[in-house]
Formats: C-alpha cells, structure tokens, sequence
C-alpha cells in the first residue's frame, strides 16, 4: 500500500491542483514541522480567507530560499494574492519580501502583495494544520524525505476532496478520488 502510495500520489496531488476551485485573493501561510529519520523538516502550507488549499510544500529547510520557493510555487498554480497573513516568522517575511522585489523589477509595481503579520488572523492555518498532524503523528516520523513528501501529497490531496475545492459539486468523494486516480 505505502508503495503504491509513494509511487502515484505525486502525479494525483498535480492532477487534483490542476482541478481545484480558484482560491481568494487573501491568504493564511505557515510552516509546521514534521520528523523525517530523526531531523526535522518543514511543510509550508497556504489556505484561503475562506478555509480552500492554496498550496503546501515540504523542504529541508526552514529559510528565506525555501519559503521564496514555497511563495513561487504557490503563486505559479494560482492567482497573485492581494495579501498574505503570516506569523512573525523573518524568513517568511524575507521569501515575501523577495517576490514583492520581483514583482517591482519586472515593473508590477502596481500589485505588490501586502504583508499582515497578525498572530490570531493565522489561527485558521493553524487549525488546518491539526489533520495533517493527526495523520502523520501515529507515523512517529517517516524514514525517507520522498516518502514523506508522497505521502503528504497523498494526505493534503484527501483534505482537499473532503473539503470539497475541487469542482465537482454533488459527487463523492471516492468517485473524485478514482477520477484522479485513474
């Protein structure tokens, strides 16, 4: 089962991205962390004003690279956001800062994303992150960084079935799930 998993959950999180809702236009972002052979690692998640799955990415690395990545990729599958709630955390705030300075010297000046740094705007992101953490506590870690990235593929592709982001109103959800899978 972990195999099959590994193997095709990847190509089932592109296509359940691809089908998705669009989001809104506000943000929630925040990183949690997760034990990959005993070292931590960091799952940076967005959702939208409303609950919806922005993206989410896991990296090595808790820094300003990894959350300017996190912030392009998410930007590449969706709109440009309007504003972006986040903790206080610096390198967020710096991977921000980065595409904010991107968009000034490709001359978009004019859709700068704004920052807001307010703990308790984040508690939805935070709750959010309950059910992954749920899933992936009884693991008591995973024992490779591609398993662990499959995996949480695997289980955010779920939560955004369950929660009903992609667009297919009125079907199960294992009936979207075989769609995507098959």
């Amino acid at each position: 089962m972990n195999r099959w998993l590994v193997r095709n959950s990847p190509a089932i999180a592109a296509k359940a991205k691809a089908r998705k809702q669009p989001v809104c236009l506000s943000w929630r972002m925040n990183e949690t962390y997760l034990k990959v052979r005993d070292r931590w690692v960091y799952l940076y998640r967005a959702i939208g004003k409303y609950g919806d799955t922005v993206d989410f990415m896991l990296s090595e690395a808790r820094d300003e690279a990894a959350a300017t990545a996190f912030f392009e990729k998410a930007i590449g599958t969706n709109a440009l956001p309007e504003k972006v709630v986040m903790d206080k955390s610096g390198a967020n705030l710096a991977g921000l800062t980065n595409v904010n300075i991107y968009l000034l010297l490709t001359g978009c000046w004019w859709s700068f994303i704004d920052i807001v740094q307010v703990k308790y705007l984040n508690n939805i992101v935070e709750q959010d992150h309950r059910f992954v953490k749920k899933l992936t506590r009884p693991m008591m870690g995973f024992k490779a960084f591609h398993s662990a990235s499959a995996t949480l593929d695997g289980i955010e592709t779920a939560h955004m079935i369950r929660k009903g982001h992609l667009n297919q109103a009125g079907v199960p959800g294992y009936r979207q799930f075989m769609a995507l899978a098959g």
